[in-house]
């Protein structure tokens, strides 16, 4: 009768173990997954996407002459744009979040002309497709409509 307790008590331990085992790595298999389609990194802006009110796009391809930068931390976003014929600097910092589909990112500062805009509006929303090497923010009107996207790929 004691042997036959002892195996029992074996078993449910080995059984045990191995539903934990098991557990973690259905666990980590979700960390892994979610981490592959995380914001953190540097992206570089591969084009825009204008929308017209008629549904008409208009697709402009970023060059060596219009480039933008944009780098995620856990919780920071700091980006620039530089346009060659242009000599108005574009810079900002702030913080950001991803929730269901929407990046929000809400701007502590920037370059002269952007504490222009961080005067009167410093959050931002966009809907937001994240994949494992690149991104679109699309920035929605109160109807619903894209007013513009932009393209990025991971840099890092």
């Amino acid at each position: 009768m004691k042997k036959i307790f002892l195996i029992i008590c074996i078993g449910l331990i080995i059984s045990c173990n191995g539903n934990s085992k098991a557990d973690k790595e259905v666990i980590n298999t979700s960390k892994a997954e979610s981490d592959m389609n995380t914001l953190e990194g540097a992206w570089k802006l591969v084009s825009f996407v204008n929308y017209g009110e008629n549904g008409t796009r208009d697709t402009i391809l970023s060059s060596d002459t219009n480039k933008q930068i944009k780098m995620y931390s856990k919780t920071k976003v700091m980006w620039s744009r530089t346009r060659i014929f242009d000599t108005i600097d574009w810079f900002a910092y702030g913080d950001y979040t991803v929730r269901d589909g929407i990046l929000t990112e809400i701007l502590d500062y920037g370059s002269k002309s952007m504490n222009e805009v961080i005067k009167d509006k410093t959050e931002f929303s966009f809907d937001v497709t994240i994949g494992e090497n690149e991104f679109t923010q699309t920035e929605i009107d109160s109807l619903g409509h894209p007013i513009i996207s932009e393209n990025y790929i991971r840099l890092e």
